[in-house]
C-alpha cells in the first residue's frame, strides 16, 4: 500500500460512520495498526458530547478520521481545525460560508482531504431530486469556499436506513442516480453508506439468538457492478435521533455473513455478571462465533474473559464496544477477502466496472429469525 502524503494511506478498504460515542470509539481505539490503516471512520459528534476531542485524542495515530460536526452549533469555538488533532472535516452541501471556510482550514491544516457527505435517503434532497446541475452547483459551492479541489474530496453518499427489503429496493435506484451524477467529477473515491440496525432491539425476545438480516450489506453487493466502496452504520441505527433507550439488559449485536445475531439476556436471577457469563458462554458456543477465537478481535477477547467469569458485566457502552470491536474485524475480513464475502470494491471515476456475480438474496421468512 503506497502512503498518500503525511504517511496517511490513500485508499481505505472501510468507512464505518460512528457515533461519537464512548462505545464506538472505545472499539476504534482498540484497532492494531494493520485494521487502523485500513479504515477511515467516520465519526458523527453528538450534540450532547461533553469533549469530542479528548475522546478523539485516544484513537491510534495510524487511524486518520474524519469528523462531522454538524450536530454542534455553527460557531468558531465548534471548528475542528481549533481542535490540534489530525483529521479530515465532513462536509455537508448545505453548510454556511462560514463553517465551509472552517472545513477548508481543517482540512488544510490536516492529510488535505475532506469528505463530502451527500445525504440521499428518503426524507433528503439528492440529485435525483433537485437536478444534476443543481447538485453540481451546490457541489462548487463546497470546493470554491473550502478550497479544495474534486480530487481532494472523498464522496459519501449516505443512503441513510435500510432496514427491510423493501428500503433496499427503495434505495437502490437512488444510489445509482447519484452515482451516475458523481462520474460527472473527479472525486477521489465515492463511498455508499447505508444503516440496517433497527433502533428498538428492546422488542425482540430474550435469552435466544435473534437473526437480523444486515440489509445494508445486502444493497451494497446488489450496487457491485458501480464499484463503489463500503460504509455502514457499525451496529447503530442509521437514524440516531432514533435509537430507543436501553432496557439495561446485557445486550451484543454481533455480526455473520449477511447478518447480525442479536443477544439478549435476563437469565440467572438479578446478578449482571452472572447473566452476562452465561450470554457470553452461549455466544462463545454458537456455529457465527469466529474461528480464530479471542484472537479475531478486541471485542472477541472481552467476550471470552466474560465467558471464563474473568471479569464483571460491564456497561452498554462496553457492550456497544465489544460489538463494534467485532464488527469492525468481520468487514474487513469480508472485504479484503473477497472468497468469504462478495466484494465490490473502490470506485474511482474513470473506470471501468468490472464483471461481478449475482448479489446475494436474504433467506425468507422475514427480517428476524432466532436461531434454530
Amino acid at each position: 500500500m503506497v502512503s498518500a502524503p503525511g504517511g496517511w494511506p490513500p485508499d481505505p478498504v472501510y468507512r464505518p460512520v460512528l457515533a461519537g460515542r464512548r462505545g464506538e470509539l472505545e472499539a476504534l481505539a482498540h484497532l492494531d495498526d494493520t485494521a487502523a490503516a485500513l479504515l477511515a471512520p467516520i465519526v458523527d459528534v453528538p450534540a450532547d458530547e461533553p469533549d469530542p476531542v479528548a475522546a478523539l485524542r485516544r484513537l491510534p495515530t495510524t487511524l486518520l478520521p474524519a469528523v462531522d460536526v454538524s450536530a454542534l452549533p455553527d460557531t468558531p469555538e465548534h471548528d475542528p481545525v481549533h481542535w490540534g488533532v489530525p483529521l479530515m472535516p465532513v462536509i455537508g452541501l448545505a453548510e454556511s460560508d462560514r463553517r465551509l471556510g472552517a472545513h477548508g482550514a481543517a482540512a488544510r491544516a490536516g492529510a488535505g482531504r475532506a469528505v463530502v457527505r451527500l445525504r440521499i435517503g428518503p426524507d433528503r434532497v439528492g440529485p435525483d431530486r433537485v437536478g444534476p446541475d443543481a447538485a453540481t452547483a451546490a457541489a462548487e459551492r463546497v470546493w470554491r469556499s473550502t478550497g479544495l479541489v474534486p480530487e481532494q474530496c472523498d464522496l459519501l453518499l449516505d443512503a441513510g436506513d435500510v432496514c427491510c427489503l423493501a428500503d433496499v429496493r427503495l434505495a437502490e435506484p437512488r444510489v445509482r442516480r447519484a452515482a451516475e451524477w458523481a462520474r460527472r467529477h473527479a472525486w477521489r473515491t465515492v463511498t455508499v453508506a447505508a444503516g440496517g440496525m433497527p433502533p428498538a432491539l428492546s422488542r425482540l425476545p430474550v435469552d435466544e439468538p435473534v437473526r437480523l438480516d444486515r440489509y445494508d450489506w445486502l444493497l451494497w453487493q446488489r450496487l457491485a457492478d458501480l464499484r463503489l466502496g463500503y460504509a455502514d452504520y457499525g451496529v447503530g441505527c442509521a437514524a440516531r435521533d432514533a435509537d430507543a433507550p436501553g432496557d439495561r439488559l446485557p445486550t451484543l449485536r454481533w455480526a455473520d455473513h449477511g447478518a447480525w445475531w442479536i443477544y439478549r439476556w435476563c437469565r440467572r436471577g438479578g446478578r449482571g455478571d452472572e447473566r452476562l457469563a452465561d450470554l457470553c458462554r452461549t455466544l462463545v458456543a454458537a456455529p457465527h462465533w469466529p474461528a480464530a477465537g479471542s484472537g479475531f478481535s478486541w471485542g472477541d477477547h472481552e467476550v471470552l474473559r466474560r465467558a471464563r467469569r474473568g471479569a464483571g458485566a460491564g456497561s452498554p457502552a462496553n457492550w456497544i464496544a465489544w460489538s463494534t470491536s467485532h464488527h469492525l474485524a468481520h468487514v474487513l475480513a469480508a472485504l479484503v477477502r473477497p472468497d468469504r464475502e462478495q466484494r465490490g470494491g473502490s470506485w474511482r471515476p474513470g473506470q471501468d466496472a468490472p464483471e461481478w456475480g449475482r448479489a446475494g438474496r436474504p433467506q425468507r421468512g422475514g427480517e428476524a429469525r432466532r436461531a434454530g
